[in-house]
């Protein structure tokens, strides 16, 4: 009953997207959001991005299952993205304390974050909102269900915006060097393969 609950709350959280999520009347530049949003441990993507490639990886809500398991595939090849040189950066929507015991988790308590509950910096790279379909379809239910269950990740209350679709960039000297925008809330990049390879969307 509990996750039925849930799921009603997330469906009537759903508003068609407005000023305050896709329009760009309240969207910042790219660079303007780079260097307004500091992390939790203070350097700004702006800051960290000068000569260094940094891996920004956009979360969906805390309570997503595929949002879990995106800081395990993180937190997993976390070694090989900085010995490669790169910074990864980690975008979400919790409030810093919420995301902080989240990220200690994951073994992922010193990784850069920043906390963007009004998605200024979602808008700027470009992330919008998703169809129920895109949220909710048939292949993003089963992806769901081994996410959650097969794979453990579970999944907990609503957290943001539940219709918010994540995203994946590189960037270096305040610039999109390469980008993956998800299409459903099931895709599942691989960071490493992405960031360090030639692959992008």
């Amino acid at each position: 009953m509990e996750r039925v609950l849930q799921l009603r709350q997330f469906l009537t959280s759903y508003k068609a997207p407005g000023p305050a999520q896709d329009s760009t009347l309240d969207a910042l530049s790219l660079t303007a959001a780079n260097q307004s949003h500091p992390t939790a441990q203070g350097p700004t993507i702006a800051e960290l991005s000068q000569g260094h490639d940094v891996l920004v990886l956009f979360l969906r809500h805390s309570g997503c299952t595929f949002c879990r398991e995106a800081l395990a595939d993180l937190a997993a090849r976390r070694s090989k993205l900085e010995a490669a040189g790169m910074t990864p950066v980690v975008v979400h929507m919790s409030q810093p304390q919420v995301a902080q015991a989240m990220f200690d988790s994951y073994g992922l308590g010193d990784v850069f974050r920043i906390s963007d509950p009004g998605q200024q910096l979602y808008r700027a790279y470009g992330l919008t909102r998703g169809s129920v379909k895109q949220l909710l379809g048939p292949k993003v239910w089963w992806r769901g269900f081994l996410a959650a269950l097969v794979d453990r990740h579970g999944f907990g209350k609503l957290d943001g915006d539940g219709f918010q679709l994540p995203g994946v960039f590189v960037v270096r000297d305040n610039q999109i060097v390469k980008a993956y925008r998800h299409a459903t809330a099931a895709d599942r990049p691989d960071v490493c393969e992405f960031a360090l390879g030639t692959s992008h969307q």
